[in-house]
């Protein structure tokens, strides 16, 4: 690939633009991804099954994926900063009821759905628009930025709420949250009120002229669409079936909880390199092959995990911690600037809302079925074997989008 004309060259409005994403994203992803962590002191508390447990974190992937048309339409007709101020209310509102909770349903109603609307807000679907305009001859590159900041919230919202929940409790874990976001909304908001200078503007503005005006009633009617839909659904089965359950998964094997939750928090961190790495290469070496490399390295560390046969796989533990850990999360920027380059346009948003409905729903099927798998089974090893079928087969979906190459202008 030809390195970036001049024209195409981001400016430092850009990248501060890309640091309020990166740091929105994070805040909302690190919310979510939390629900690990209190998913232990739930069971401790109410009893409930790992099936019951893993309820509300299902729910919460399947209304991520089904609100994601609608948060997409919003974002191209109110923009990001609207955006920001509505998903941090919800946020909030969840937080704070959360506290109150004391039965399934209403952990169900305002984590699995309040806060994920409200993540969403802060999501990948408000700011790629942004982002694919704002760095039109690196948008592998700046969608994978902040495409790693959902593996940062991943790695960081762990240790912080086990710290909170030790220190205070899980009911004042949830408020002191709600504290922390307050504090940083208003400014995020202030931040994407700004309009982009129009001297960013000629690349992006330019591609209409040689390709098509992509809308969603078009994007729909092409066999490239569904494919994709396809690829997001299976990429988020494979991954949830495993994710959700990892530390579970380690303890049952004979580790220490705390020494699991260790190497498999470290595992996490490298998902920021890992996202960053594969995105900025889809840029050189093509999306489909980037994102081959991942599937592949992500199968190997679930081969890892399922060859532990007690404690003392210490290696193997490592082992599946790093490689399943370094490609979390670092197919999306490759397929997600896969999508930008097959639908360029201004109604990007609104069309990878709908695509992303297949991630909703893989997410909820992964991470509530592997509870499942468990409950019946009494093991993790089933939805592992399933991981490593669903990466394969999104992985073969995904090369065959290489025959509409993406166009350097797209």
């Amino acid at each position: 690939m030809h390195p970036p004309e001049a024209r195409d060259r981001p400016t430092n409005h850009a990248w501060i633009m890309l640091g309020g994403a990166f740091l929105a994203f994070s805040i909302g992803a690190s919310l979510m991804h939390a629900y690990t962590v209190f998913l232990l002191a739930f069971i401790a508390e109410f009893g409930w099954t790992r099936a019951e447990a893993s309820l509300a974190y299902s729910v919460a992937q399947l209304v991520a994926g089904l609100s994601s048309p609608l948060v997409g339409y919003l974002v191209d007709r109110i923009g990001p900063s609207r955006m920001v101020l509505l998903g941090s209310g919800l946020l909030l509102a969840g937080l704070i009821g959360t506290s109150q909770a004391g039965a399934l349903w209403q952990v169900v109603l305002l984590y699995g759905v309040v806060m994920t609307v409200g993540a969403n807000c802060l999501g990948l679907l408000v700011f790629v628009p942004l982002v694919a305009g704002l760095f039109p001859g690196r948008r592998g590159m700046s969608i994978s930025i902040l495409q790693s900041a959902n593996a940062f919230g991943r790695a960081v919202s762990a240790p912080v709420a086990q710290l909170l929940i030790s220190g205070v409790g899980w009911r004042m874990a949830t408020l002191v949250e709600a504290a922390a976001l307050a504090a940083v909304t208003l400014p995020l908001a202030a931040l994407f009120r700004r309009k982009p200078p129009r001297a960013e503007g000629p690349a992006p503005a330019a591609a209409p002229a040689t390709g098509p005006q992509w809308t969603l009633a078009a994007a729909v009617r092409t066999r490239r669409f569904w494919v994709l839909f396809l690829v997001y659904m299976l990429t988020s089965v494979g991954s949830f079936l495993v994710s959700l359950h990892q530390i579970a998964f380690a303890v049952d094997a004979g580790f220490d909880p705390l020494y699991a939750a260790g190497v498999l928090g470290a595992g996490s961190f490298l998902a920021l390199p890992g996202v960053i790495l594969t995105g900025t290469l889809s840029d050189h070496i093509g999306r489909e092959r980037s994102a081959l490399l991942a599937y592949g390295i992500s199968i190997i560390g679930c081969g890892c995990a399922l060859a532990i046969t007690g404690p003392g796989d210490h290696v193997l533990l490592w082992l599946h911690g790093i490689l399943f850990g370094l490609t979390w999360g670092a197919r999306g920027p490759a397929i997600t600037a896969k999508t930008a380059d097959l639908f360029p346009g201004p109604r990007l948003g609104t069309i990878l809302g709908v695509i992303t409905v297949g991630s909703g729903l893989g997410a909820a099927l992964g991470s509530w079925g592997a509870g499942l798998a468990f409950d019946l089974s009494g093991s993790y090893r089933p939805a592992f074997l399933l991981s490593i079928a669903a990466y394969a087969t999104g992985a073969a979906c995904f090369w065959s989008l290489r025959r509409w190459p993406a166009k350097a202008t797209a």
